[in-house]
């Protein structure tokens, strides 16, 4: 709890001095609330507006807990088999680099156009902001096995599954997780942007009918709870790491 406690503290210090500063400029120089509103201006539009504001949050959630697990899938599947297919590799890695340098807002239009205004679009969106940083996560850990073990699995007339399920999948975790735990701060952000090319609930949605009306602070509420969310789920997938991955060494404060 002590280690913890060090650990946890200096953010939440910076934190609350930020806040404090930011209070404090708003008020010295009288900057007008659409402009920037305080953080007590905010927190009175949260609490003034928390019943639409859950609805729209829990929308987002659902959308968010639907995609992320299907671009995880997408990426530890691509993983794999680029991984034993040494040639699918070498054909499809460089397609796989370029396909990011494309924006996911440039492609929500065609999405739109190719599956309509329904679920499956927002779904691709998320599906393909995800599944890169663990496909790529994944490829690495499993290219960066012991090589003395897997010598000296080889001489012992081990098979290249066993190989494969006793020593690389295995070694591959630590890495994979870094992976995940990066894929899950996009999903919230892949959903939120597929709530903007088409959808009548969620954060998104949200943010542009106050964006339109010049509530500034209730868009300020909704970028809270998108991060929030964001270390939400990444602090679920960090405490599954520790769970599963129980061999890693721990590195000494």
């Amino acid at each position: 709890m002590r280690s913890y406690f060090r650990q946890i503290w200096p953010p939440l210090v910076a934190v609350v001095l930020f806040l404090g500063i930011w209070q404090m400029a708003v008020s010295i120089f009288q900057v007008e609330a659409y402009f920037l509103p305080g953080p007590d201006a905010i927190f009175r539009a949260s609490a003034d507006n928390a019943a639409s504001i859950w609805s729209h949050t829990a929308a987002t959630l659902r959308l968010t807990l639907i995609g992320f697990p299907i671009g995880t899938g997408v990426g530890l599947i691509v993983a794999l088999l680029l991984h034993l297919l040494p040639w699918l590799k070498r054909a499809l890695y460089p397609l796989l680099i370029l396909s990011q340098n494309v924006p996911s807002i440039a492609l929500a239009p065609l999405l739109v156009i190719w599956f309509g205004f329904g679920l499956l679009p927002k779904i691709v969106l998320i599906t393909l902001v995800c599944f890169f940083p663990v496909a790529v996560a994944a490829m690495g850990g499993l290219a960066q096995s012991d090589r003395t073990m897997m010598n000296y699995m080889k001489m012992a007339g081990a098979s290249k599954w066993q190989i494969f399920t006793k020593l690389e999948l295995p070694g591959s975790l630590p890495a994979l997780f870094s992976g995940v735990k990066i894929s899950a701060t996009y999903a919230v952000m892949g959903a939120v942007v597929a709530e903007w090319i088409g959808a009548d609930k969620g954060l998104g949605y949200y943010m542009l009918l106050q964006k339109s009306a010049y509530h500034t602070d209730n868009v300020f509420v909704a970028i809270a709870i998108i991060v929030l969310l964001s270390l939400v789920l990444f602090a679920i997938i960090a405490l599954l790491e520790k769970w599963l991955v129980r061999w890693k060494p721990r590195k000494t404060p």
